[in-house]
């Protein structure tokens, strides 16, 4: 699940949150701020949620440090329409603010550090999926004879990589198949026919990968 807008779809009705009063079903997450102790003189800065992605929400909590046991969360009590009227100073229904975009932009680096480097720059809606979105424009994801052995995306041959080199917090996360698959390469490395993008982010095709990758 990697849709923006991250909100409460249920309470426990004996639980601590819907015994307080201040969370109701359908309200809208839109900061997480980790407690910490004051008094030792450390500070937390708040992390903005509002029109974060399910997995970005996620990554934030992951990324906490571990002496942290205990956070702080905000939430706003209305829709998500009502959510982005008030971030942008407007009634519902206005324009969408920068936390959900009608359209991203996606940079693709070629042949990187090749005397034939070439940047192209892409626009999709929010979700689209990576390899679709490069295939569609010409832009090759495949090496040597994979481009014609391929298993057009069916997530079976492992050999559609892409480095995420910037942005990789609006993609989903990675499934422990795909992990498993590029175990042997930086975190930031993805399958491409199983990686989304919700946001702005760069990806560099033909990355550097061992040959083990290959010979498994």
């Amino acid at each position: 699940m990697s849709f923006s807008f991250v909100y409460v779809r249920d309470l426990e009705p004996s639980g601590p949150a819907a015994l307080s009063g201040e969370v109701e079903k359908g309200d809208q997450l839109c900061e997480l701020k980790p407690v910490v102790d004051e008094e030792a003189g450390t500070a937390a800065e708040p992390i903005n949620l509002v029109g974060a992605s399910f997995d970005s929400v996620m990554q934030a909590f992951a990324g906490l440090d571990r002496t942290v046991v205990d956070v702080d969360l905000v939430f706003f009590g209305g829709t998500k329409d009502e959510l982005k009227a008030a971030c942008a100073g407007g009634e519902a229904g206005g324009s969408a603010t920068s936390g959900d975009p009608e359209t991203i932009t996606v940079t693709v680096i070629q042949n990187k550090g090749g005397d034939d480097e070439t940047v192209r720059t892409l626009t999709a809606k929010p979700g689209v999926n990576l390899r679709e979105l490069l295939v569609e424009n010409g832009i090759n994801v495949y090496r040597s004879v994979a481009r014609w052995t391929n298993c057009e995306g069916r997530q079976l041959c492992g050999t559609c990589i892409v480095n995420v080199v910037d942005g990789s917090i609006n993609t989903n996360r990675k499934s422990m198949d795909e992990e498993s698959t590029l175990r042997e390469n930086p975190d930031t490395y993805r399958l491409s026919c199983v990686a989304f993008a919700y946001g702005d982010c760069t990806v560099e095709t033909f990355p550097p990968i061992s040959a083990a990758q290959w010979t498994r």
